[in-house]
């Protein structure tokens, strides 16, 4: 098994793809004459010898292709093989024929003829000239409607500093904001609904701010404090509150498609993704200004530190960049690069501009004045970057074939010293293990079955494979914790050519590195010749005068706090997305965003503190015929929890949320190797989440392992940008409420210790129930109807009791009804097992059930009780 050389070898691929390409051209009568040398000698040498073993239509022998120029500028395992103008750099000639003189390749039928290999040497030699596809005479010139959006289209054009309206209302606007959601309403004939109570705005405030349901204490210190500056002393200290970055931290995640494996095809572990995550739950609890967050996760290794650990952090920024889906099991190498380089495109763009940029990689784009050389002229900065996520592409492989050292971004900090007598010694078993495997694979002997049906030859290779991982495991500054899934800049930097209808092998003019031309921006500089172009980038894309980045990000800072954007298509801003519903707001925001220094904290408090965000969630018939969709915020829009923020509420009214930040992740301890869904590696993530008690950002979030106390609720959807996420109403939400052993737990959690306050009454108990898990005082209706409910439920469990204490012990477990679930499982005899949906594993098994302890059964009638509290509609919604 061949490893990737170095980042070296990789400059040298990416000097050859980009640049010689261009100068391979046939312009001229010497072009024209290599052509035909081409076509007369080196095509069909390479035909009749290598097509079988390194073509498309193979599965290419050690990466490998030889029908494509792009794939022999590329390489296989090994690197490049050939290096135009250089016969001697390439592994072509080397592979054709050994340092003894000896033919090696091909490895069956007839050699090559030293006529052969002199005419391969000169091609190599003259620059490797390979016929060009030709491109559309129209490449890059859009179609004139298309082109005239840039003078139309409303977000193209540059952010205004629109005049504050004067509603008749002045007494009713508390900040700017208040003055121009008014004007509208007034011209709407419309009026704003009253202002929400004081327990329902700290429910919603508190939510909104940190993901979490505010404190029996906090409710009442709010409502205790009558002065006039008591919502915005709540508002500062939520946005002191670590939980601030965790849960805004997540909804930046939601953008960075975050997630701690590859995805698609074979599931590679990324062990190190918890240090970005951590990384940004950081940058948003220090508010680090919004364009210096953009800047250091695009470019943070080319920044300036002043010592290592900044170093570190700025180079863990950039696991935006490298944290994406990967086909690993693509054949060919350059659509694997390409593939990477055209999800980088989609993040950046999409998540910072609002647009689909990635639509253009193919043609022009249809509907925004996007053509394909826009598309490639940033592809060309991404091309000239390292991806250093630690994998790399392999058809079929197994083991640690997709995994790859060299590319991974080693950390500064210093490394513990090794072993150096265990290293060595390990060395010598590695190559005796490799020795043995190389010398029996894919003979008649390594292929003879065994006993137990497996080929004579798995042990060789199982036996490599450990004493291999072993060997990383002491060696390599990743395995050992030291590295961080980044990006770099390339050993050679280069433009890279439009490649046709997006197929990486085709390959069209070559676009120089630059930035979209749907919208002007100011004082651009365009990327040098230094560098990739990523910190140009994030300096155009930070630009104040770029009328996109900064409208974006106000837009979705508002839908977080008011339920919808201002445009409602959060992560469209094209000609496809809605317009927005008050322009001159938003641009008022961004231009207020970008002179307050980019402080998303700011950009919150100034929103939370409006009359807008402070309307109550009532809504009035005549108003709801008018705006149904309350575009014009004549009240505000409740929201549904998101399934992080249900399970954490659940936690913390049981009081069993650990708050601290947990230890790295539980994919830290994954090897690089295929993770199958349902394979071991998978049961025992799922079995530690199902164990945490951690906030749910913590939780591992590995693409196919979805935490199940998160799946019925619309988790997000980690291969895509996700800007607004789901949220769906379907039967199985109801009966995780019911079934899951997760609710259960909390449930029996939070009544324990309701009863352990043996001074109090039922009917106060149920208040401060009811403050604790819908943040209200109950009506005198539902403290008569709860009475009712625990003193039927708890005649019911006491007559269940009595029966399961005479059952005989070997009686099989049933399923039996939820009621009878809890109290069963208070008995002082062994509990019935009960088996729910989110303890049954991916391959239909059951997994062991944490039985529920109830103490009585009145214990057991109270965790029903605060059970359907959280079953119920007010619980899942914020006001």
């Amino acid at each position: 098994m061949f490893m990737t050389r170095t980042i070296a070898i990789v400059g040298i691929l990416l000097s050859g793809f980009f640049t010689i390409t261009n100068g391979a051209r046939a312009n001229g009568p010497d072009d024209a004459q290599k052509l035909a040398f081409f076509e007369a000698k080196i095509r069909p040498m390479l035909i009749s010898h290598c097509y079988a073993c390194h073509s498309a239509e193979t599965k290419p022998a050690g990466g490998l292709r030889v029908d494509d120029r792009n794939g022999l500028l590329t390489g296989g395992n090994t690197g490049p093989a050939i290096v135009p103008g250089d016969p001697k750099s390439g592994q072509l000639l080397k592979r054709v024929v050994s340092s003894a003189g000896k033919r090696r390749m091909p490895s069956e039928g007839d050699h090559l003829t030293d006529s052969q290999i002199a005419d391969l040497t000169r091609w190599i030699a003259e620059g490797a000239v390979w016929p060009q596809v030709k491109a559309s005479a129209n490449l890059g010139k859009l179609k004139p409607e298309i082109d005239a959006l840039k003078q139309t289209h409303w977000a193209w054009q540059p952010l205004q500093n629109p005049k504050i309206p004067v509603p008749t209302q002045r007494n009713w606007v508390r900040d700017p904001v208040d003055a121009f959601v008014l004007a509208k309403l007034e011209a709407a004939k419309l009026a704003p609904v009253g202002d929400a109570s004081k327990s329902a705005l700290l429910r919603r405030v508190t939510f909104d701010l940190t993901g979490l349901p505010p404190t029996l204490a906090e409710l009442d210190a709010f409502e205790r404090d009558t002065s006039p500056a008591a919502f915005e002393k709540v508002v500062d200290r939520l946005l002191a509150s670590p939980r601030f970055g965790e849960h805004w931290g997540r909804h930046w995640l939601d953008l960075a498609r975050f997630g701690e494996s590859t995805g698609p095809s074979r599931n590679i572990p990324y062990p190190h993704a918890w240090r970005y995550r951590d990384y940004i739950i950081d940058a948003f609890n220090r508010d680090i200004p919004y364009n210096r967050l953009i800047t250091e996760q695009i470019a943070g290794d080319l920044l300036p530190a002043s010592n290592s650990d900044e170093r570190d952090r700025l180079a863990t920024a950039t696991g935006f960049l490298a944290l994406g889906v990967k086909d690993v099991n693509q054949r060919f190498k350059v659509r694997f690069v390409m593939d990477n380089v055209d999800e980088q495109i989609d993040v950046v763009t999409r998540s910072i501009l609002g647009l689909t940029v990635s639509c253009a990689r193919c043609h022009d784009h249809k509907f925004d004045p996007i053509p394909q050389t826009d598309y490639y002229a940033l592809a060309g900065i991404f091309t000239s970057t390292d991806n250093c996520s630690g994998v790399r592409n392999k058809m079929g492989g197994g083991g640690l074939d997709y995994y790859d050292p060299a590319m991974l971004v080693t950390l500064k900090s210093t490394l513990p010293p090794v072993n150096t007598k265990e290293v060595e010694a390990l060395k010598l078993k590695v190559a005796e293990a490799k020795k043995a495997w190389d010398s029996i694979r894919g003979t008649p002997e390594g292929l003879k079955p065994m006993a137990n049906g497996q080929p004579t030859q798995r042990p060789f290779r199982l036996k490599y494979e450990k004493l291999q991982g072993e060997l990383l495991a002491l060696t390599d500054p990743a395995s050992r914790g030291f590295a961080v899934h980044g990006v770099r800049d390339a050993a050679v930097i280069a433009d890279t050519e439009v490649r046709l209808r997006g197929e990486a092998e085709k390959l069209g003019p070559v676009v120089p590195r630059g930035f979209l031309t749907a919208f002007a921006v100011p004082e651009t500089k365009l990327p040098g010749k230094d560098q990739s172009g990523r910190l140009e980038l994030a300096q155009w894309l930070t630009n104040p005068q770029n009328p996109l980045t900064h409208r974006v990000i106000v837009n979705r800072v508002w839908a977080h706090l008011f339920g919808q954007g201002i445009v409602s298509t959060v992560d469209n801003f094209g000609v496809t997305g809605d317009r927005p519903s008050h322009p001159e707001l938003l641009d008022h925001l961004a231009q207020r965003f970008v002179s307050e220094g980019h402080s998303i904290k700011r950009l919150i408090r100034t929103l939370v503190l409006t009359r807008t965000y402070q309307l109550s969630s009532d809504a009035t018939a005549a108003n709801r015929a008018k705006d149904p969709a309350n575009r014009l915020l004549w009240r505000h829009a409740p929201r549904r929890l998101t399934a992080e923020e249900f399970r954490d509420t659940t936690l913390a009214i049981a009081e069993s949320l650990r708050r601290n930040r947990p230890e790295a992740s539980p994919a830290k301890n994954l090897k690089m190797i295929e993770m199958r869904d349902n394979g071991p590696e998978a049961a025992t993530i799922h079995t530690q989440a199902n164990a945490s008690i951690h906030r749910s950002v913590y939780l591992p979030l590995l693409r196919g392992v979805t935490p199940q106390s998160l799946e019925a609720f619309d988790p997000v959807d980690q291969t895509l940008v996700s800007g607004r996420r789901d949220a769906t109403t379907v039967p199985s939400q109801s009966l995780f409420v019911l079934n899951s052993a997760f609710i259960r737990k909390q449930a029996s959690s939070a009544a324990q210790k309701i009863l352990s306050e043996s001074n109090r009454s039922d009917q106060e108990r149920i208040a401060i129930v009811y403050r604790r898990v819908l943040n209200r005082e109950p009506s005198a209706d539902e403290v008569k109807r709860s009475l009712q409910f625990l003193g039927e439920f708890e005649s019911l469990a006491r007559l269940e009791l009595a029966s399961a204490a005479t059952a005989k012990p070997e009686v099989k477990p049933t399923t039996p009804s939820p009621a009878k679930s809890m109290a069963k499982s208070g008995t002082s005899k062994p509990a019935a097992e009960v088996i729910d949906p989110d303890q049954v594993d991916q391959t239909g098994e059951e997994v062991a059930v944490e039985k529920i302890a109830v103490n009585d059964a009145r214990h057991a009638a109270w965790l029903a009780w605060i059970q359907a509290l959280f079953g119920t509609a007010e619980f899942r919604f914020v006001p």
